[in-house]
Parts: structure tokens; sequence; C-alpha cells
């Protein structure tokens, strides 16, 4: 109870609710939007699988949206081009901390009758318009586990939402169906349940964790933007083949892409990343959550789109892992890694 009416608090009101995945987040957010089997179901290119297996489990279509040019994220203009009069819902990813602009996207739709989930699993904190993700669509997911901003442990999510009524219907579909703010029924009975759902619940030890990391996560996300702004100052000043990805102070950053300039080395960009981590700097080489990548979705997917600016944004670049304590010494390490291989692989 502590953490959920935290959280809420934290996305300036509203109602939480804890459960045991960021996947389960999806998966239930997905299932208290109540929409009609077989809708199809927009999704970002750039996104975990548990997203598009909640989208295929719960019996909808997935439908792939391209990101904007140079980002991993999409925008109004490639939403709007992926529209089509069987869409029901948005779900938008916000990869990377990078906050989507929402409230554009919702401007650029003109119609009230697409839903809109927000995968805040890489961005909890981050903000656009001033206002916090998670608080522009109808209900947010959150993933919590060990490695992001917000960590509540091993694995662990939350779901967010500005409606009280949308909050109950999530309370039923994260524990069994049941109407658990029903205090006259023994809701150990199976019978007592409203319709067919699983058990998502969190637990009172990953709770307290949450609520510790909630209490720091403005000033981690804080901590990891400086770093970046000192980064980019020393990466301006190098001589290297490595330019950063577009960045405002409305980011929660979780990685962050660097991009490689491919016309002045002699290997490929993720030949070029691997030898960067082998001089000891954390990072993604090639990274995989590109839905356009993966064999076993094809089959599934609404069309053979594919989602091109998201795949030359990926194979363009590789991701650098981050770390709230990084300081100078860190930003000197990974910008002499850079320079080094640059040297080494310069045409």
């Amino acid at each position: 109870k502590r953490f959920s009416e935290a959280f809420a608090e934290y996305q300036g009101g509203g109602f939480s609710l804890p459960v045991s995945s960021g996947t389960g987040a999806i998966y239930v957010s997905l299932a208290t939007l109540g929409l009609p089997k077989g809708s199809t179901v927009l999704t970002s290119p750039v996104t975990c699988s548990g997203v598009l297996g909640s989208i295929q489990a719960l019996g909808f279509v997935p439908k792939v949206v391209d990101s904007a040019p140079q980002s991993f994220n999409v925008d109004a203009e490639q939403v709007k081009a992926r529209m089509s009069e069987d869409v029901r819902c948005l779900l938008v990813t916000h990869a990377a901390g990078e906050p989507v602009d929402v409230p554009a996207i919702r401007e650029a739709i003109n119609d009230d009758s697409i839903l809109i989930l927000e995968d805040c699993s890489q961005a909890t904190g981050a903000s656009i318009r001033g206002e916090k993700v998670g608080t522009w669509g109808e209900i947010a997911a959150f993933s919590t586990m060990y490695r992001k901003n917000l960590a509540a442990g091993a694995s662990s999510g939350l779901i967010f939402t500005k409606d009280f009524e949308t909050y109950r219907t999530a309370l039923s579909y994260s524990d069994r169906g049941k109407p658990v703010w029903r205090l006259d029924l023994n809701l150990r009975d199976p019978q007592y349940a409203s319709f067919p759902a699983l058990n998502w619940n969190s637990s009172e030890m990953s709770n307290a964790i949450g609520l510790a990391s909630l209490r720091r996560l403005d000033h981690t996300n804080e901590l990891r933007r400086i770093f970046l702004r000192r980064l980019f100052v020393a990466l301006a000043e190098a001589e290297t083949v490595c330019s950063p990805y577009a960045f405002h102070d409305g980011f929660a950053p979780f990685y962050f892409p660097i991009f490689v300039d491919q016309e002045k080395i002699k290997v490929s960009v993720e030949q070029f990343a691997t030898a960067v981590e082998a001089e000891g700097i954390p990072l993604g080489a090639k990274y995989g959550c590109l839905v356009n990548t993966w064999p076993w979705i094809t089959e599934h997917l609404s069309d053979t789109f594919v989602a091109r600016n998201a795949l030359l944004t990926r194979n363009a670049s590789f991701n650098l892992h981050l770390n709230e304590n990084y300081g100078e010494r860190e930003v000197k390490d990974i910008v002499e890694a850079f320079a080094k291989v640059t040297n080494a692989y310069l045409r």
C-alpha cells in the first residue's frame, strides 16, 4: 500500500498497482483495456519480447510502427502512417529512457476511441511537456526489475492509471479475477472471481525495496544526466568516430545509444563496439530488442512491414550501459577507449 500510494503521488496523482514483473504489468494493463478479440494493436519497433507476447497471448494482432529517423522511438508521423480502421490501441514504448511525445501522437490520431498504453519500463521518471511518462495514456506499465532506474527486486513491475475504474479492473486482472475490494467475500474461494485471470501479485519484500528506490529516483536520473552531459563535452573534444544520440533534460537514461560514423572505419559497427567493450567499457554491441529481427514473431504480425528507421539506427550504433555512480574517471575511460579503437580501425 505504501509503495502504491507513493508511486501514484510521484506520477502526479492517480492509482498505482505493483505486480510481479514488467511483462505482467504489460499483460494486465492490456487486458484491462477490454479490447475486442482480434483487435489490432500498434506497437513500437524497439521493445521487449514480453510486449509482443502479451499482445498475441491476449488474442490481439500486433502491427509494428517505425521509429523516427535516428531514433529507437516512434513519433506522431510514423504512428499516423500505420493507422487503419482495425486499430484499437497504441502500445507505445519509451525506449532508452527517451520520452515519446505521446500528446503529439494523440493530437495526430485525433480519435478518442484509440486507447493508449504507455510502456515506461526503460523510462521511469522521464518527462515530456513537463509531465511524467505514463500520465498521457489510459494506462501505463513499468518494469522495476533489478537493472532499472527504479528497482524493486529481481523481477517486478508497476501499473499506473488516473482512472479509478480502470484501476479496479487492473486489480482484478492482477489477482485471478478477484474483486479484491470486496471485504464481504471470502476471496480465497475461487467462485467469487469475476472473470478468468492470472496471478501477477507482487510481494512485500519487493515493495519495500521499490519504496526505497523510489525515494532516490529523481536523484538517480539526474546523476545519469549529469554524467552524459560531461561525456558529450569530452566526446566533442576528442578525435573519435563516435557521436551521441539526441538528448534533452526530459530523459531518464537507462542505456544510451552511441552512433559510429561507418564511412570512416574499416570494420562493422558491431566489431567496433566489441573492441570498445574489450577495453573494459560496459556496453551492448548489437541491440536485439528490434521486433523485425525476431523470426518467431513474423507469423503473428499484421503484415510484412519492416521498421527501416529503427533497423538503420540499431545498425549504426551501440548502447552504452549507464550507472548513476559514473563520474569523471568513467568519462575519461570511455573517451580514451573510443579514441583507441578509432585509431585502430580508421580508414
